[in-house]
């Protein structure tokens, strides 16, 4: 009851004052025993369990699937001539995409200093990691025989055989592999903080080994914390311009061939924006259950649910946008085949894919206009699946398609996905709900070191500058002094 009102209250804030970014009465302590409970109760809540038995079935019908392809190889799909990649790299391309939020909040909104990212920032970068292990999965099992894998990679060898290191599907191994590494070691860099607090509670001997190892020793020393801050920050730069690099490099799979409606320039902008589009909608979806199972909506406010819309109204936008370019260069360029091409999208055989993806991709988005909405987690939550779906057909329309009907009228083909097809396809859903759950079984899925650090008490400083903040790294915390907790309070 308490939180309900404390939203309603922040629903009608005055526009001269930023709404706090942790609502309540909580203090340091209070939001230390929040976040850590899930991963330190012996017993998670029930909601959990159910969630994890769900994901774990549905993972179940991945290994399944993925088993029955190594035995009877990659006809048990529906490709066929012109068809060579249908839902192997749709999912690929989409779960590339899906993990660009999590970079995004954490390096790019820390360079310029937006505080309310405090609080989805551990998430978003688990998202990340676990979506690039999904997309990981698709390239490895299309080739066919996926048991000699290893040829693609460029080592000595007694064939002298080389991959091609001018080809965008090379590209795309360093780009994929360079941004899980970075990603990776930028969300255990948020961590050790966090891993050190739960290493100093821990009850069992077990416990403090285990999370003793994992923080790297750290005490929270003037020391730790200047080094840490200068890791981080580099991290934050050297990630930032992966976020642009990555999918750019997966659209030269595609803007590097001569296929009527992928060879375009506009791939690469049209693809970021569409991944950071999707990795928000992915965010949400994640997060706004989460806040309401596991006790977090005084951390996870509506101010950040709010902000997180205003972004995907904005790149729900830019990738509408892009789709009026494709049809306007289709047309002003004369060619005959790119004009057929768009044509072919409106009113062809995959007309169902294309009008699914226009609506839920650039009409659905435009309801965050609408402030009601934007604010009202439940309202929020239907839009975001909306554009997971749109965003999966977005990467159908241009691979499908575009194959499906090419140059030639007499190479022409349909393309039928099989009980296959789409059962590997709901089942690398359960691969990322699974090890999304088992992370916020396990580990503080809230970075409690900085949503402290946003909150009134850290505005204390000796100087007696009440808008002081706790370092370069952190900043000012931007609260209405109102909202300050008395003296002397916890």
């Amino acid at each position: 009851m308490t939180t309900q009102v404390l939203e309603n209250d922040e629903r009608s804030y005055d526009p001269r004052h930023r709404s706090p970014l942790v609502l309540g009465t909580n203090d340091f302590g209070t939001v230390t025993e929040t976040v850590s409970a899930l991963a330190e109760k012996p017993k998670p809540p029930k909601a959990w369990y159910i969630a994890f038995a769900i994901s774990l079935g549905v993972l179940g019908i991945l290994g399944l699937m993925v088993g029955w392809l190594f035995l009877n190889g990659v006809g048990v799909w529906g490709l066929n001539q012109p068809v060579g990649w249908a839902f192997d790299i749709t999912n690929f391309v989409f779960w590339v995409g899906i993990g660009h939020a999590g970079t995004l909040i954490s390096a790019i909104l820390f360079l310029f200093r937006q505080k309310w990212r405090t609080a989805v920032n551990r998430s978003a970068e688990a998202m990340t990691i676990f979506a690039v292990m999904c997309a990981g999965l698709f390239p490895a099992i299309h080739v066919g025989r996926p048991w000699v894998i290893y040829w693609v990679f460029p080592y000595p060898n007694q064939m002298a055989y080389w991959p091609q290191f001018r080809s965008p599907l090379l590209w795309d191994v360093f780009a994929v592999s360079t941004y899980a590494t970075v990603s990776a070691l930028f969300w255990y860099m948020g961590l050790v903080p966090d891993l050190a607090t739960l290493r100093d509670r821990a009850t069992s001997k077990v416990r403090q080994i285990t999370f003793g190892i994992l923080s790297l020793g750290w005490r929270g020393s003037n020391r730790h914390w200047m080094r840490f801050e200068r890791a981080y920050l580099l991290l934050a730069a050297l990630a930032t311009p992966l976020v642009l690099s990555v999918h750019s490099v997966v659209s030269f799979d595609f803007a590097t061939s001569v296929l009527p409606g992928w060879h375009t320039t506009i791939f690469p902008p049209y693809f970021v924006a569409g991944a950071i589009f999707s990795g928000f909608a992915m965010v949400l979806t994640l997060l706004i259950p989460a806040r309401q199972w596991f006790g977090l909506r005084e951390i996870i406010t509506i101010r950040h649910l709010e902000n997180m819309a205003k972004v995907i109204l904005a790149t729900g936008s830019m990738v509408g946008y892009a789709y009026g370019v494709e049809f306007f260069m289709a047309w002003y360029s004369g060619n005959p085949a790119e004009r057929f091409t768009f044509i072919n999208r409106l009113f062809g055989p995959y007309w169902w894919a294309y009008w699914i993806m226009v609506s839920c991709n650039v009409i659905s988005p435009q309801l965050f206009w609408f402030k009601k909405i934007r604010q009202s987690p439940w309202l929020i939550f239907p839009v975001t699946i909306f554009v997971n779906i749109g965003m999966w057909f977005e990467r159908f329309v241009i691979i499908v398609s575009s194959l499906s009907r090419d140059y030639l009228p007499s190479s022409w083909g349909y393309f039928k996905p099989t009980a296959v097809d789409l059962l590997t396809l709901v089942g690398s859903f359960g691969l990322f709900f699974t090890l999304f759950l088992l992370f916020i079984r396990f580990v503080p899925m809230i970075a409690m070191a900085e949503v402290k650090s946003v909150m009134p008490q850290a505005l204390a400083h000796p100087s007696g500058d009440e808008h002081k903040g706790l370092g370069d790294y952190w900043g000012d915390a931007p609260h209405d002094p109102r909202e300050r907790r008395p003296e002397g309070s916890r």
